[in-house]
């Protein structure tokens, strides 16, 4: 039944392949089959704590230099896919040019990385980086929390909308270094209800995690507060 609703509004509203333009299928989302199998998966060898991956081939688990220079506060951090090619497009598209419809397809790539590497925590609920008020109302929405909030109907978790606050705005990362990068989101984040953080394991939730900074001090906040533990899920991971 699914696939016949479908295929009447594809004969009136015709999908095509964000990535490629080509027709999806009735099986696929947004993205066809062939681009979902091109996607730059992240897979060993990784940092076992912030999971940057490495080039070459490791014979065991492995601390990448930042990581063993100054422990990051949260537990892990798990990326789905490398951020370039067509996973950089539809992320840009959806984060900026209001392509909130790939939610979907993205969170397939985000659930599937939580069950490859958190699959055996015990997780009290899903959190997201928030935006700074003002930005999220010109933007209209958080692509963080679309994400988180896919997240955790999937994952059958409780979704904490106002867990973390961003409580002063911030200049735009990207083209920053990354002690900049750290500098510039450096107290930044708040939570709001510190006695319900306290002792809860968390998954925080964001779209591209490039050096860790934002989703670190985000952790950070988290930690002051409480939490026992918090684990990072992001979609994709460079930039």
């Amino acid at each position: 039944m699914r696939q016949f609703w479908r295929s009447l509004l594809d004969l009136a509203f015709p999908r095509a392949c964000a990535s490629c333009g080509q027709p999806p299928g009735l099986d696929a989302g947004h993205l066809c089959w062939d681009c979902v199998a091109g996607l730059p998966l992240i897979a060993p060898p990784f940092c076992s704590v912030c999971g940057d991956p490495a080039e070459g081939v490791t014979e065991a688990e492995f601390v990448c230099g930042w990581c063993r220079d100054k422990t990051p506060p949260f537990e892990r951090a798990r990326s789905a896919v490398r951020y370039h090619g067509a996973i950089r497009d539809l992320l840009h598209a959806f984060k900026y040019q209001g392509a909130i419809h790939l939610a979907p397809d993205l969170g397939e790539l985000l659930e599937g990385c939580v069950r490859a590497h958190y699959s055996d925590e015990l997780l009290d609920a899903v959190c997201f980086v928030p935006l700074y008020p003002a930005r999220e109302r010109e933007r209209g929405y958080n692509q963080s929390r679309l994400l988180a909030a896919d997240l955790a109907r999937r994952r059958g978790l409780p979704l904490m909308p106002r867990l973390l606050s961003r409580i002063r705005p911030t200049a735009t990362q990207t083209r920053l270094s990354a002690p900049a990068r750290a500098e510039n989101v450096r107290g930044a984040f708040a939570v709001a209800d510190p006695g319900w953080v306290r002792g809860r394991r968390l998954l925080l939730v964001d779209d591209v995690m490039t050096t860790g900074s934002t989703v670190g001090e985000c952790a950070r906040a988290l930690r002051a507060a409480g939490a026992w533990r918090v684990f990072v899920a992001t979609v994709a991971r460079g930039g």
